[in-house]
């Protein structure tokens, strides 16, 4: 009970409190790469993926990550497994209010809305960093990689994710959704920092937001009790 309350009492201080950034973008867009080219973890946001958890769970298994095992019944239960342990590692963070950045494929609109909704719904602000290629970089960078899902998959994926591009942008704002153009060929140096100065400003301005405003009213005063 101490060692959660200290987090609670913690987090009011941290940066980034009630800041939430959605990553969007297809298989082979390059997520992970962004995330670290922005340094979005090094800004006070705790990064929720359950690929990390996936993976160690599939070679545990001794699951070789191929599209046949991938999408098996084993591998789907693996891989919702997966999911739910880093849903719980998701709450906890936001319990303490802290900022995250929730990565995904963003190829299902309403469950991100629904999300960040929920979110909002706790006094967070939230913005979205799209991660784009155009379909050859994208099918070929899953080649590449060792967890790969094959070409037709990929297709699939990028055209779903494409299509919802118009509806972020509708629900996060054009201030809020940030598009890195991260397609082979392309100056991403030059697209990472942009988006590094966009989601500055987003995490240095202070949250509006009043039900974020009265809990960290009453963390400070708690703190100072303690």
């Amino acid at each position: 009970m101490i060692k959660f309350k200290k987090f609670m009492t913690e987090g009011v201080d941290d940066p980034a409190i009630f800041k939430a950034v959605f990553l969007a973008g297809g298989p082979g867009s390059g997520k992970s790469f962004i995330v670290g080219k922005t340094g979005l973890p090094a800004l006070g946001l705790k990064v929720v993926n359950s690929d990390d958890a996936y993976e160690a769970a599939m070679k545990k298994a001794g699951m070789e990550m191929s599209p046949d095992n991938i999408f098996s019944v084993q591998g789907q239960d693996i891989r919702g497994k997966a999911k739910a342990l880093t849903g719980k590692k998701q709450a906890r963070y936001l319990m303490g209010r802290l900022g995250v950045v929730v990565d995904g494929t963003g190829k299902e609109f309403d469950k991100v809305k629904k999300q960040a909704q929920a979110m909002k719904a706790l006094g967070y602000d939230v913005a979205m960093i799209f991660v784009n290629t155009d379909l050859q970089t994208a099918i070929d960078r899953d080649a590449k990689r060792a967890r790969t899902i094959g070409e037709k998959e990929v297709t699939n994926y990028w055209n779903e994710v494409q299509r919802n591009i118009g509806a972020f942008q509708t629900f996060f704002g054009k201030k809020n959704m940030l598009i890195v153009d991260n397609s082979d060929g392309k100056d991403y140096q030059k697209e990472t920092l942009r988006a590094y100065k966009d989601v500055r400003k987003f995490l240095d301005k202070p949250p509006e937001n009043a039900k974020a405003k009265a809990w960290i009213k009453k963390e400070r005063e708690a703190k100072k009790r303690t």
